[in-house]
């Protein structure tokens, strides 16, 4: 189980319980052996304990019901240490971070800390003494920071979703750098109350998973003002643009493009561009100039002392304790005097009246996540030049007010990861995950829109067998409503395939037989709101009906089904695999 709907789907049709699935986790966490994704996880018997309990409540009201989360290590979990990957820093909270308490209440169940990069001071992810999680896309690559553990838990599927933070791209790089989604929010849209702090006027809580619509409901779950928090602020809202109106995409001109010589990259967003294109958005070149110098702001300019400011008393006290990297980057700050820190203060006012005209122009801003992957022979070669590249496209965007979404993009030919990001003024983050989720696809429920509103139900998945496959006759069903198509699979070796009497259109009907006494079949799955499934399944005539179908991959959406009266006197077509194989085939192979 990859995503949440797969979690809602295995626990509605019993399959699974929450005790079950978070055995299944600490299982997967075990099996994977890698011991740098997590500083610490949650005795088993706790986090069953909390699943126990949710079992005797039920779901009701529990949007996130059962929903294994990981926590990133500078986020405050009640009871277990809190290190910021400094172990003579650490603390154990007797109080949750307040967006953990949120997922709580919300049914989510926390699995346990994640690793970082120390002090949240990198995007490398290699910056910490419990050592360097694997990259899920190749082991020679850095995982990304400084949300390293968050980003690899979920890549790697240990859990469905993650929670890290973002000052300077923390919660962008490592999904990019891992073919995942990562959602770095408008600024004090989540509380950072519990929060050690990077940089706390910039700092942002973010989370990693398999898809849009799985980021936004964690997200919706946590965001809201926070008495304790003086930054956090109200910023959920509804898409604000129409879908129907024309999507305008600012990119970056020809000038504006980095991607430190990498061909492979480079051509990887060609192929995101053009994949956009075909979507339909229009293409608009900006240049990125004040973007780039608002960038060199973050780490060139005052805005290192607030990393100082954070831990100025352990620091001062225990400098021995900082790994040597981190040390020099948070003790540079002390070059920089109050007057500097005004003069950073004016710099960044001018910069943001040169950029904010952009945003009356486009509806988002798409780049690449990074400039191009480095791998850990890079930063053993250098440390500090692949960490200040990887900030290309990230480093302004907390200092400009701005909110990002990641995605994953076409990957590069040579199989490593292309991410692209979207970008758009405070309080869009609706307008973006809307458009991200329209352009482009993750495993899972990647091609789902976000959902528009707090509270808002994610759309449902819906497998298809026969007429209603794309370009078949019936597939205006789907396309009428709205539907999406997600991915083409097969179904397990549990079902049996008949052409059933009567038409047209000619229709076949998907039968679950004993286990291994069928064949996989061909499917498709699309994605429908909850309004339309409502309306398609209504319409769906016997003896087909609506049911859990088991597929290969693991997930169960909702699908066809045939009542198995209706299976006698229809030929059983099972040995052609799927429906589009049957009407190729010559008529006397039909027979």
């Amino acid at each position: 189980m990859r995503t949440i709907q797969d979690y809602r789907s295995a626990y509605a049709d019993g399959a699974a319980t929450p005790s079950s699935a978070i055995a299944d986790v600490y299982g997967r966490i075990a099996a994977y052996g890698d011991a740098a994704v997590f500083i610490a996880l949650r005795p088993i018997e706790a986090a069953l304990a909390d699943a126990r309990a949710l079992e005797g409540q039920g779901p009701q009201g529990r949007p996130l019901y059962g929903i294994p989360v990981a926590v990133k290590d500078n986020i405050d979990v009640a009871g277990l240490p809190t290190t910021a990957g400094c172990a003579d820093f650490a603390y154990t909270p007797e109080v949750d971070a307040i967006v953990v308490a949120r997922l709580r209440a919300a049914g989510a169940i926390i699995i346990g800390k994640t690793n970082l990069d120390q002090f949240a001071t990198g995007l490398v992810g290699v910056r910490s003494p419990y050592g360097v999680p694997r990259n899920t896309i190749d082991p020679a690559l850095a995982p990304g920071g400084s949300s390293s553990g968050s980003g690899v838990a979920v890549a790697a599927g240990l859990v469905p979703v993650a929670l890290g933070t973002d000052t300077a791209g923390s919660g962008r790089v490592p999904a990019g750098l891992n073919a995942i989604v990562g959602l770095k929010p408008s600024l004090g849209a989540l509380p950072t109350t519990g929060v050690v702090p990077a940089c706390r006027s910039l700092d942002c809580v973010s989370v990693f998973a398999h898809s849009v619509a799985d980021a936004w409901e964690l997200f919706s779950a946590m965001a809201g003002p926070d008495a304790a928090d003086p930054y956090s602020r109200q910023t959920l809202s509804a898409p604000a643009r129409p879908a129907d109106a024309p999507l305008r995409v600012g990119v970056p001109d020809a000038a504006s493009r980095r991607f430190g010589g990498d061909a492979l990259s480079e051509a990887a967003f060609d192929a995101a561009l053009s994949a956009a294109r075909a979507a339909g958005a229009a293409l608009v070149p900006i240049d990125l100039t004040p973007f780039y110098a608002t960038a060199a702001l973050l780490y060139d300019g005052p805005w290192v002392a607030e990393r100082y400011a954070a831990i100025r008393p352990f620091i001062e006290a225990q400098p021995e304790a900082l790994l040597p990297i981190t040390h020099g980057i948070i003790a540079g700050a002390t070059r920089f005097s109050a007057a500097d820190a005004f003069a950073g203060l004016y710099r960044l006012a001018e910069l943001k009246a040169a950029t904010s005209p952009v945003w009356a122009d486009i509806d988002t801003l798409m780049v690449p996540t990074f400039p191009r992957p480095r791998t850990l022979a890079d930063l053993e070669a250098d440390p500090l030049g692949p960490n200040a590249e990887l900030g290309t496209y990230t480093n302004f965007v907390n200092l400009l007010d701005l909110c990002a979404l990641a995605v994953p993009g076409p990957a590069r030919t040579d199989g490593w990861p292309a991410g692209v990001t979207f970008i758009g003024p405070a309080g869009h983050d609706a307008d973006i995950a809307d458009i991200a989720g329209r352009l482009f696809g993750t495993p899972g429920a990647a091609s789902l829109p976000a959902p528009s509103a707090h509270g808002a139900v994610a759309p449902i998945e819906l497998v298809v067998v026969g007429a209603h496959l794309s370009g078949l006759a019936l597939n205006h069903e789907l396309t009428s409503r709205g539907g999406r198509l997600l991915r083409a699979g097969q179904t397990t070796s549990d079902y049996r395939l008949f052409a059933l009497a009567g038409g047209p259109p000619h229709r076949p009907g998907l039968l679950r037989v004993a286990e291994g006494a069928g064949r996989p079949i061909e499917t498709e799955v699309w994605a429908l709101e909850p309004q339309a499934f409502a309306s398609f399944v209504a319409a769906v005539p016997s003896p087909l009906s609506i049911g859990t179908v088991r597929l290969a991959d693991g997930s169960r959406p909702k699908g066809f089904l045939v009542e198995v009266e209706a299976t006698h006197d229809a030929a059983d077509i099972s040995h052609f695999g799927g429906w589009r194989s049957f009407c190729a085939a010559p008529p006397q192979a039909q027979a």
